[in-house]
This record gives C-alpha cells, structure tokens and sequence, in this order.
C-alpha cells in the first residue's frame, strides 16, 4: 500500500513506510482464536523487499479491539527482527498495556547456554570439577558424623538438649506405625524361601530340610536386611523431607539463632529411636519370616511340629546373634542417611524431593555395603 493510503478494516495488519520508518498499523481481533492472524514471516518479507532496511518501525494499535498473549507474541518477534536488523523498535508509540508487557519480557537479558558451557569443558576442567564436588560432599558427610558423635558423647554424659517427647513420638513413628508393612514383607519372604528350598530340596528327599533354610536365612540375612531396605524406604526418607522442610522454612536457621543444635535437637532423637526399634522390629520380621515358611512347608505335607523342632534345631543363639548386631547398626545407616539428606537440603520444594530420593538410595547402598562388611568379618570370626 502506498503512503497516506486509507487501508481497509478487513485487513488486520497494514504496513506503510513513511521515509524511513516503518509503520505497522493493526486493526480487529488479536487472539490466540483469531484465524489467519499474520506472523512475523510478513514483516521479515517487508524488509527483505525493500533494498534499504528502515531506521525505525513504529506501531499504531488504535484499530485493535480485543487482544491477548497472540498480540504481545507477535510484538516480541517484531522486537527481535529489529535486534536482528539494528532497526530501533519504537515501544513508546505502543499504548500503556502492551508497552508494560514488551519491556517486562525484554527487560531479563537471555541466559547463556549453560549445556553449552559444560559440554565445552575439557577432559582436565571436568575431572576437576568432579573431585571438588567428591571432596566437599566427603567434607560434609565427615562434619556431619562429628557432629552426631559428638551429640552421641552429650546424650550419653546427660547433657545433650533435646525432647523426650519426641524420642517417644519417632518410636512410635517407627516401631508400632511399621508393624504392617513389616509383617507383610517379613511374611511374603518367608512364603518365597520356603518355595525355593522345596522346589530345590523335593527331588532329593529333603523337604524337612525346607525349615533350615528359611530359619537361617532369616535370622542371618533377609530379616535384618528387608527391615532395613523397608525403614529406608519409610522412616529414612520420612526424616529427610521432614528436615527438608525445616530447611526450606527456615526452622533449622531459627533454632540456631535460640542457641540449639539442629543435631542434638532434631538428629538425636531419630537416631534414638531407630537405634531403640529397629532390633526389635528385626527380631518381629524373623518369626514372622519363619511363619510363612511354616505355611508352606504343611501346604507340603510336613507337620508344625517337625518344622519347628527341624526349626530350632538348625537356628542357635549364635546365628541369632549375627541378625541382631547388624540391626543396630543398620538403624543408626539409615537414620544418619536420612537426616544427612535434610540438613544437606536445599532452598526449595523441588529441593525437598530430591532429598527424599537421595536418602533411599543413600540408605540402601550404605546397607548393602555394611551387610557386605559384615558377612566378610563373621565369615573370618566363623560365626
């Protein structure tokens, strides 16, 4: 069109060049509903028709009746193309509502391509990196065991500062709330054992030698081993989030200010607790094992009482002993894990999450690690 002529009102985007400006005249309905709306393909066309590139491009929206996101959209390319084209976009000839918006989406500078940027390290840069971030998190699980020993060290000398009530509320937490759970694992692996030994043992004769098996493997290994997976599961990840929380609403930084211990007056009593319930949930998921195996063993044709005198005749204190040392131990790996991963978390509710996830996985690797320990040294002790 040329200058000064008088568009019509069908069009909803005319475009005028008055010298060396510009002007984009819009007209009608500027929504996301709107059909045909023209792009910003038509304004790159303008200038590309055009041998000399405008110094200006200046907007008159007095013709435009309802607009949304579609309109500062389109706007927001146009600024781009006068980026693109060194062409001085003229957003003070937008009216009040559209000008606010322009300068609210180009006033944060875009971010640097931070994939980019790590993809571009050198082999050397990475290795560095990785050891800086291995030592800090070595710093932190070193500082934070210090700080539990040393709370540990206050508990017992009768000078540590924390709540009984809640030592007694996490043993409930801990204790009673998980007997369901552990009831039905603690079962469904005795059901699993006794299958495997008597679909092994049948051939040869040796179905009595079903309730060996699952006593053993119970009382040494799976009964301890399960009740850790399942509190890491449960409790360990519930403590995470719980200090997680605490973090992100800045109750651990306010208990620092009244001059408390975050350690001694959150860590403790979870570490109390568990170090308190996990050997007796331990010694629960044992027998409850072993009467799963009892099920299956009569579904076979053995009688209760051969299976619990075979049953008693192949478990001794000494293996009972073996479950039940780990198990200390095993409540103190998870609960350290757990609360490790919420103090350490961070600022945010998506911080919160991965705390929870890093403390089962943290948990249940320390585990398997630990009972992998342990199997090595009763193995040399010949327990």
């Amino acid at each position: 069109m040329s200058p000064g002529a008088t568009p019509s009102r069908a069009e909803s985007l005319v475009m005028t060049r008055d010298g060396s400006v510009l002007c984009l005249r819009m007209y009608g309905t500027w929504t996301q509903a709107t059909p045909g709306r023209p792009t910003p393909a038509v304004v790159r066309a303008e200038f590309a028709h055009h041998d000399r590139v405008p110094d200006a491009m200046w907007f008159d929206l007095k013709g435009v009746t309802q607009y949304d996101s579609a309109l500062i959209s389109f706007l927001l390319q146009c600024h781009d193309i006068c980026i693109e084209t060194k062409t001085k976009f003229e957003l003070e000839s937008l009216p009040e509502g559209p000008r606010q918006l322009l300068r609210l989406a180009t006033s944060v500078p875009q971010a640097e391509d931070v994939h980019a940027r790590v993809q571009a390290m050198n082999l050397f840069a990475r290795i560095g990196t990785h050891s800086m971030n291995a030592a800090k998190d070595t710093f932190e699980v070193l500082q934070f065991l210090g700080d539990c020993t040393q709370a540990l060290f206050k508990f017992i000398s009768f000078r540590a500062r924390f709540r009984w009530a809640d030592v007694l509320l996490e043993i409930q937490h801990c204790g009673a709330d998980a007997l369901p759970i552990i009831t039905l694992i603690a079962f469904l692996m005795g059901l699993i054992l006794a299958y495997v030994g008597a679909v092994t043992l049948r051939p040869y004769g040796g179905l009595i030698f079903v309730a060996n098996l699952v006593g053993l493997a119970m009382v040494r290994e799976m009964g301890v081993m399960m009740t850790g997976v399942i509190m890491s599961g449960r409790t360990g990840a519930s403590f995470a989030a719980q200090l997680g929380t605490m973090k992100v609403s800045e109750e651990i930084a306010a208990l620092r200010t009244m001059g408390l211990s975050p350690i001694e007056y959150l860590v403790l009593p979870r570490m109390i607790a568990l170090f308190v319930m996990f050997p007796l949930l331990t010694v629960y998921a044992n027998f409850v094992g072993m009467a799963g195996g009892l099920v299956v063993a009569m579904s076979m044709g053995l009688s209760h009482a051969q299976y619990l005198h075979q049953l008693t005749g192949a478990v001794d204190l000494n293996h009972f002993s073996i479950g039940i040392i780990k198990s200390f131990f095993f409540g103190l790996i998870v609960a350290a894990t757990g609360c490790l991963r919420g103090m350490q978390c961070g600022n945010s509710s998506a911080a919160v999450g991965l705390a929870t996830t890093s403390a089962v996985v943290s948990g249940i690797t320390c585990l398997v690690v630990a009972d992998a320990i342990f199997a090595i040294i009763f193995n040399q002790l010949h327990m």
